[in-house]
């Protein structure tokens, strides 16, 4: 199975958070994989700091294609503000539905994407869904 590593889950990764570092087995079996949204949030931020290895390393993980259900989006933040959740960003919600599309896990460390699985099919990885 993969598993769709958000950039918040990156950057704790790259922190060497104790909570994250599960990440490099799942690399080592070749379990993860990232999206143009989740690259285009980090990568920026990596070039501008000079990290190019790490960079091409990122850009070597599985890329899971987009093809965003503006429909289904829409639904999602609608979902999110009957649920009081006004605050979700739009980038938030297509790595949602991503993974929903693409049966992907999700390795977050977002309380966002937490609270919309509350309401919509989205399975957070160590949440047992």
């Amino acid at each position: 199975m993969n598993n769709l590593v958000d950039s918040s889950a990156w950057v704790e990764y790259f922190r060497g958070n104790p909570k994250f570092s599960f990440i490099s087995e799942l690399i080592s079996v070749n379990s993860v994989c990232t999206n143009d949204v989740i690259l285009a949030e980090i990568l920026p931020s990596i070039v501008h700091k000079n990290e190019h290895r790490l960079a091409e390393l990122l850009n070597c993980v599985k890329k899971i294609p987009l093809s965003v259900d503006w429909p289904e989006v829409r639904n999602i933040q609608l979902l999110n503000l009957r649920h009081g959740n006004d605050n979700i960003g739009l980038s938030d919600i297509v790595v949602a539905q991503n993974c929903m599309q693409n049966d992907l896990m999700i390795i977050v460390h977002n309380r966002y994407f937490k609270a919309m699985a509350g309401y919509i099919p989205l399975r957070i990885y160590g949440s047992g869904g």
